[in-house]
């Protein structure tokens, strides 16, 4: 056990300084640099808000009907800053060990660790996003209490990221036309995720369909507990980390199992 634990606490001491080198080197060479990170969410959300609001004059289903093109803009950012790292680690993940082959070589490196790595600097974009988010909320009608529960809705997120990204790390490597496939998949599924529109605006009979969709579950708590003041639906987030955990444990069961023909297919 002890030495399980030890284990643990060197990869993690390895992870960190290579999320901080992922985040640093995203930016390296440009004027801004890690100045990006800021500037990139406030102009997606200018925008989302200018298209959706402005042009197409949209409006939150259930939402009052004095609401501001403001409060359209929040719900939907929020929606996306979920949907937005599952997208970007999910992406990453079939090419995630063919773009690192220099580590296959080396027996004593963890391979599994470039994974929380990618999440890592997802993370980190995300908690930027974010920051932004609530600064907006707080100048339309204030931080809800309910706001400090992110973490809660998080972290089974976060979970199931890593199950499915060991998975396609793997199968990646074997198989390379999974890049192509996957990045048609999250495309598909961005638009069958509650980001543009609530569960509630869906029949009865295909709103439990749509909440199969991994993102889907996160996606419409965090927007609860960030903007509308609910705490998130206990149950289904039970449900939902009992069934993340397992694909994460899974997950790195089936990367560890096949890391071994890594070499013989680079």
């Amino acid at each position: 056990m002890k030495a399980f634990s030890k284990q643990g606490a060197n990869r993690w001491a390895l992870a960190l300084p290579m999320i901080r080198r992922e985040v640093i080197g995203r930016y390296r060479g440009s004027l801004l640099g890690i100045l990006w990170s800021l500037l990139t969410p406030l102009l997606m959300l200018a925008v989302y808000t200018f298209v959706f609001g402005t042009i197409f004059k949209a409006r939150w289903a259930g939402a009052s009907e004095d609401a501001s093109v403001a409060e359209f803009a929040v719900i939907l950012f929020s929606g996306l800053i979920s949907f937005q790292l599952f997208a970007e680690v999910i992406g990453r993940a079939p090419g995630l060990i063919l773009s690192n082959q220099n580590y296959v070589k080396k027996v004593v490196f963890p391979l599994e660790v470039l994974i929380p790595v990618a999440l890592g600097s997802a993370l980190f974009h995300a908690a930027v996003s974010y920051a932004i988010l609530l600064v907006f909320i707080q100048k339309i009608h204030g931080i809800p209490w309910t706001a400090l529960l992110l973490p809660l809705v998080i972290a089974p997120f976060c979970l199931l990221i890593l199950g499915l990204s060991w998975f396609l790390a793997s199968i990646g490597t074997f198989v390379r036309d999974i890049g192509q496939f996957v990045g048609t998949v999250v495309t598909a599924l961005l638009f069958l995720s509650p980001v543009f529109y609530p569960i509630s605006a869906l029949p009865a009979w295909l709103q439990p369909w749509l909440m199969m969709n991994p993102a889907a579950l996160p996606v419409t708590l965090s927007r609860e507990v960030l903007i509308f003041g609910k705490p998130p639906d206990f149950s289904a987030l039970g449900l939902y980390t009992l069934i993340a955990a397992a694909i994460a444990g899974l997950g790195y069961l089936w990367f560890q199992k096949t890391r071994k023909g890594f070499a013989d297919v680079l």
